[in-house]
Order: structure tokens, then C-alpha cells, then sequence
């Protein structure tokens, strides 16, 4: 009996990884709450919770979920293991456009919010045009995957993972499908081909580091904030979607302080 209770415990040990710890409900509610925040500017609903602007500690009455924002469109994603949220915003206000990611962070089953962590990109960023991104990613389908048809947590992270270490390591081989485009900034490689790919060459030996997930298989979707370069360089977001274990679509938002790649000596602290 001693036996067969060690063994219980053990499979246990490796199951609950893929366990939901958190109500989706939760998790939806307190992302709801945050795009209201943004869209007037009040704060109070998230004034406990710690705040990073460009993966800095911000002050939270000064940053952007401070400023009303008119959101022209958003896409949630949500993680039930590691409550969390993924929040990609889009204005294209003439007077001050801008392209927003988002991850917050729950604690206990997803109902008090304890981070909001903030990529802003506006003009002068990466391949930064809020318009194009509009247009592009209302073509895109997002849509919900049958459940019989979802890649695994795992497998969604490791494509995440491949991507970005190819930059750093071009052997690496990344699962690409077709067709497959990339949005990124405001450029997009897709075409409407079948052809399409992803595939459209990687520099090397650029790291990408200090990485958070935010992992959705219900969407095909893992979102991953980091440092494009190394550990004080670029704040970037990339969140990628999957279907059948191969990459078909790539957003990225990239904030740089300089006319540079992001990987630029000028683009660090």
C-alpha cells in the first residue's frame, strides 16, 4: 500500500503541470476590467497590483493605463495554468496612435490581479504603423481550435522557444507551416499564398532573453515578452499561433530608442 500511494504521488508530481489552476471566468473578468482601465484612463480596479511599463517598474498613475485610450481593437488570450492574460491593443488615433501588449498576472484561482507587465510601441518603434496592424490582423483568424485539434503546452512553448533561439543560433530548426505571415511592427510577409511562409531569414547570434509566457492552447497561442538583444536590451513581445504543431502566424511589437536594429548597442540601458 506504502508502494502504491509513493507511486499516486508520483504520477501527480507530473500531471499537475497541465492542470488548470485558475477559472477561465476569472481570468476573463479581470482582463475585461483591464481593457476598461485602459479605455478611460481610471485605475482604481488595478491600483494594487505591481506595474511594468517596458519591463521596468512603473508607476502605474502615470503610465500609459493612465491615458484613455480610443482602442480600435483588442484579442485576449488566457492561460488557466499559469494565471494569466494576454492583451493585444490597437489604437490608431491620429493624435497619438500606439500598439499595446499586455500580460497580467492572478493569483489565487484568477480572482485578485497581482501584475500588469506593459509593452507600449508608438511611432519611432520598430517597423512601428498602427494602421497596418489594424488591417492586418483583422484578416487573420484567430478563431477558437476544436479541442481534438489543440497542440499541448509543450508543444506550444517549444516552437515559442525555437523561434527566438534561432536568433541567437541558426541551426535550430524552427516548425514553420504554410502558409504562415509575420507581422511584424506594422510589416507583413503574408501575401495570401498558400506559399506563404514564415521562414524569411534570422540574423545570428543575438540573444533573447529574461522570457514570460503566456500560453493558450484553446487559441493555438503562446505569448512571450523578453529583451531583444540581451538582458537590458529591447522590450519585445512576440505571441505566436499554432495549428497542428506548426507556426502560422508571428506579431511582434518591438519599443527601440534609436534609428537601429533592436539588437543595437544604442537600443540597450
Amino acid at each position: 500500500m506504502a508502494r502504491l500511494a509513493a507511486v499516486l504521488v508520483v504520477c501527480a508530481t507530473f500531471v499537475a503541470p497541465s492542470v488548470a489552476h485558475c477559472a477561465l471566468a476569472s481570468l476573463q473578468e479581470g482582463t475585461a476590467n483591464y481593457i476598461a482601465a485602459q479605455t478611460s484612463g481610471q485605475i482604481s480596479t488595478l491600483a494594487t497590483a505591481s506595474y511594468r511599463e517596458n519591463l521596468k517598474p512603473a508607476n502605474i498613475s502615470t503610465g500609459i493605463i493612465s491615458q484613455p485610450l480610443k482602442i480600435d481593437l483588442s484579442r485576449s488570450t488566457y492561460d488557466t495554468t499559469d494565471c494569466a492574460s494576454f492583451t493585444q491593443i490597437i489604437v490608431t488615433d491620429p493624435a497619438h496612435p500606439y500598439v499595446i501588449g499586455t500580460q497580467l498576472r492572478f493569483g489565487g484561482h484568477g480572482d485578485s490581479l497581482t501584475e500588469v507587465s506593459t509593452i507600449v510601441t508608438d511611432a519611432g518603434d520598430w517597423l512601428f504603423n498602427a494602421a497596418n496592424t489594424l488591417n492586418w490582423s483583422q484578416k487573420e483568424d484567430w478563431s477558437v481550435i476544436p479541442a481534438e485539434a489543440r497542440d499541448t503546452r509543450a508543444t506550444l512553448k517549444a516552437a515559442a522557444d525555437a523561434y527566438l533561439d534561432k536568433f541567437n543560433d541558426n541551426s535550430i530548426v524552427v516548425p514553420f507551416g504554410r502558409p504562415c505571415a509575420r507581422l511584424e511592427g506594422g510589416a507583413y510577409t503574408g501575401t495570401g499564398a498558400e506559399t506563404d511562409s514564415c521562414d524569411v531569414g534570422f540574423p545570428t547570434g543575438i540573444p533573447m532573453v529574461n522570457r514570460q509566457y503566456v500560453i493558450d492552447p484553446t487559441y493555438g497561442s503562446v505569448n512571450v515578452f523578453f529583451n531583444f538583444g540581451g538582458p537590458t536590451s529591447s522590450p519585445d513581445s512576440h505571441e505566436f499561433r499554432l495549428l497542428k504543431g506548426k507556426i502560422r502566424y508571428v506579431h511582434t511589437m518591438t519599443v527601440t530608442k534609436c534609428a537601429a536594429l533592436p539588437e543595437a548597442p544604442c537600443n540597450a540601458d
